[in-house]
């Protein structure tokens, strides 16, 4: 499964914001600072976040972002769906049952992908942000490794490498 930057930057900016619930609006500045995001697109994507009411603004002083909802009720798979679009790695559900019922020769594999789509799909539906922020112990800021970030992320944004797409 691919997911964007974007995808990601949200996903850890909600994990922050998961962190600090009920403690008050957080600033962009302090969000992009603890996860060292850039901030600029780290405004673009909690704009995003605030039209789709799963964050809210707060104006003045002590204004920022904060969730519009616990933790436990925002599902990893609504902002996926939000950030990157549909969740399948395979295309949609509804056109790989389509090709599933038309193309009776290689119905098998299309099946295979369908299956690992519902997997997927199944898994991040049923992780909620609450989820995600109580497993990871938290040490003070993070700093990246960018040589094991590098190795990292192309897996998560780009897919794995050293395979040739024919």
């Amino acid at each position: 499964m691919k997911i964007s930057q974007k995808g990601l930057y949200a996903l850890q900016a909600m994990m922050m914001l998961g962190r600090h619930y009920q403690q008050g609006a957080i600033r962009i500045r302090d969000v992009a600072y603890e996860e060292n995001l850039p901030e600029k697109f780290l405004e673009l994507i909690l704009l995003e976040l605030k039209n789709a009411r799963i964050v809210e603004s707060v104006r003045g002083a002590k204004g920022g972002y904060q969730l519009r909802r616990p933790p436990a009720e925002i599902k990893l798979s609504e902002i996926i769906r939000l950030i990157d679009g549909p969740l399948a790695p395979f295309g949609d559900a509804e056109q790989l049952r389509e090709l599933i019922d038309r193309d009776a020769e290689h119905r098998a594999l299309y099946q295979v992908f369908l299956d690992v789509r519902n997997a997927a799909a199944r898994i991040l539906e049923n992780t909620t942000l609450a989820d995600i922020v109580g497993a990871e112990p938290r040490r003070g800021k993070r700093q990246r490794n960018k040589k094991h970030q590098s190795a990292l992320l192309p897996m998560i944004v780009n897919g794995p490498r050293g395979r040739d797409d024919e």
